[in-house]
């Protein structure tokens, strides 16, 4: 019997083991990498009064809309965003940093609130705004962002007469 009985344990312990192999295991949600969600669109810029040499409080509305996303492992296809706000501006100092949220607007319906810092260089005839910050609330909440805004940056001349009154360029968003 005692050869029985370790056999019997043998096939017990096989066939536990067998079975452990079948079951299903499953990673937690939050285990998940995300994927990253990239879109693609314009941003349209318009200042009041125009934004010229001195610097002056000038009301600034964005209006952005992305034509294309992809990734994100979500239906989220487009979106927009729209703000208005006033800040002390002038050609010669529009390079300087900021700190603002903004909201992006889903095809689902959803929104994303992105807490950003952002800053501006001037290269090769555009200004270049990178925004970057955490998604505070929303869809993508506790991911990260980055927005990149390309417009044209403002002729001298336009700076001394009549100021610069709009501007439309390309931006891309990323959220990982």
């Amino acid at each position: 019997m005692a050869v029985r009985g370790s056999s019997a344990r043998a096939l017990v312990t096989v066939t536990v083991a067998a079975l452990g192999a079948l079951t299903p295991v499953t990673r937690p949600a939050w285990a998940a990498p995300p994927t990253l969600l990239q879109c693609q669109g314009t941003e349209t810029t318009t200042y009041r009064p125009g934004v010229v040499l001195r610097a002056r409080n000038i009301e600034i509305t964005t209006s952005g809309r992305f034509t294309s996303c992809v990734g994100g492992a979500s239906a989220v296809t487009s979106g927009s965003y729209g703000e208005r706000f006033t800040i002390l501006v002038g050609c010669d100092d529009l390079l300087d940093g900021f700190h603002r949220t903004r909201t992006f607007r889903w095809n689902t319906g959803d929104t994303s609130v992105i807490d950003g810092t952002g800053s501006s260089t001037a290269a090769a005839g555009q200004v270049i705004t990178t925004i970057t910050g955490p998604i505070t609330a929303g869809r993508f909440r506790g991911r990260k962002a980055i927005e990149v805004i390309t417009l044209p940056q403002p002729s001298a001349l336009r700076c001394l007469t009549t100021g610069l009154t709009n501007a439309t360029g390309v931006t891309t968003l990323t959220i990982a």
